[in-house]
């Protein structure tokens, strides 16, 4: 038992400087990003975590899902509705409601709603900084389900420019479609 205390004894004291973070995903005051046709909703930010991990909400009607891309951090994706193609170093897969997948560091991959409705999951990012990239390159939008707004020709062509511009801020490759 004392070998017990004594490595218990070595944790640091309660950082009193760090608050308990709540969001409530339909709280006015939460922050909904619109980004490559999908919602996303910051629900643990690095901010709130000394930067350890980020908590994304996402909302992935039919057709959505971003482009393939890899990053240098962890990714988990939990789906707790729906059902996603999910492709990860150009293997496809199908991931159902109740699956959790992580995707390594530095890997190619990318997902997509191939079925007829929305499909609702938790991405956690280790560490975190990829609610920042989304803030920095997506449009604020009202609620957790609230489509962003429609982008013609022209403007898909200057968000692609915007995001792959700052995506090396973030450690995050966008890759050409196959």
């Amino acid at each position: 038992m004392a070998e017990t205390t004594s490595k218990l004894a070595a944790l640091p004291a309660d950082d009193l400087s760090r608050a308990l973070a709540l969001t409530q995903v339909d709280n006015p005051t939460a922050q909904h990003i619109g980004l490559v046709g999908n919602t996303y909703t910051i629900t643990v930010a690095g901010k709130d975590t000394n930067d350890r991990f980020c908590v994304i909400d996402m909302h992935v009607p039919p057709g959505g899902g971003p482009g393939p891309h890899r990053h240098d951090f962890e990714e988990t994706f939990i789906l707790l509705d729906g059902e996603l193609e999910m492709t990860f170093r150009d293997e496809k897969a199908i991931v159902r409601a109740g699956d959790t997948v992580n995707v390594p560091s530095n890997a190619p991959h990318q997902f997509h709603n191939s079925s007829l409705h929305p499909v609702r999951m938790l991405c956690i990012c280790c560490p975190a900084g990829n609610e920042r990239f989304f803030l920095e390159v997506g449009v604020p939008v009202a609620t957790r389900t609230t489509a962003p707004p429609r982008l013609d020709e022209k403007q898909m062509a200057e968000f692609r420019e915007k995001a792959k511009a700052i995506s090396p801020k973030y450690h995050i490759e966008l890759l050409e479609r196959a």
